[in-house]
């Protein structure tokens, strides 16, 4: 299906990082479990993804809260949920514990083969100072520029931060692939925005969300993983 895309055209390419590039999965299962379980009951990592995939979404569609409030506001709220008190102290060490999760394994690969041919930026749903010790572990790829969402003070599905990583590219939007995770998160406003974009529908104990809220947009493309877009991309503008 990638020999119909218009490869000539992009020059730039669009990633969300938790969830795409960074495996937030099981860096939040990892935090989550010792919280949320006790010797009476176990939690299913099933049930712990579902419940905080919607109350991100919750958080986020109201008034603005820095990703880090958002982490600590979503643990509590899921103890609230499952009947097990947790405490601000245990909500911010879940924040902190983002600084600790890890890339997947083909990231960082695959990123280097794509950035010897296209641009490439970053939209995230995220805190500067997070991603600040994020991107050390990308390291040494290098982002064109990053967008978050406290620079934007919204978070994705918002627009705006879509529209202000066009603006910052200084290109059109048919030179522009953006590759998400999450078709709540990213697909869904790049198709309304006209800008082409890649589903990496990583597996996942949650198929076809992981720990996002479900969405039902339909993607442009469609690859399993970041080395599979790689080889796609770069076969396909050799």
């Amino acid at each position: 299906m990638f020999e119909t895309m218009p490869f000539a055209s992009i020059r730039l390419i669009t990633f969300d990082c938790y969830g795409t590039l960074i495996d937030w999965e099981n860096g939040m299962l990892a935090a989550l479990r010792p919280l949320l379980s006790s010797d009476r009951r176990r939690v299913s990592d099933l049930q712990i993804l579902d419940l905080y995939g919607e109350i991100e979404a919750e958080l986020e569609s109201g008034p603005y809260l820095p990703y880090r409030q958002v982490l600590v506001q979503a643990a509590r709220e899921m103890g609230r949920r499952l009947g097990k008190e947790i405490s601000s102290e245990e909500g911010s060490a879940f924040a902190g514990s983002l600084t600790n999760w890890r890339p997947f394994s083909d990231t960082l690969p695959a990123l280097q083969s794509l950035a010897r041919r296209f641009r490439m930026g970053i939209i995230s749903n995220v805190d500067d100072a997070l991603f600040a010790q994020t991107r050390k572990k990308l390291a040494p790829v290098e982002f064109d520029f990053v967008v978050t969402a406290q620079q934007m003070q919204s978070y994705k599905p918002a627009h705006r931060n879509f529209e202000e990583a066009i603006r910052r590219s200084g290109l059109s939007k048919d030179q522009i692939l953006h590759a998400g995770q999450s078709l709540y998160h990213d697909i869904a406003p790049a198709n309304a925005l006209g800008i082409q974009n890649v589903w990496v529908n990583r597996p996942s104990i949650r198929p076809g969300s992981g720990a996002a809220r479900p969405g039902t947009a339909t993607p442009t493309y469609e690859v399993r993983t970041l080395a599979e877009l790689s080889v796609l991309l770069n076969a396909a503008s050799a």
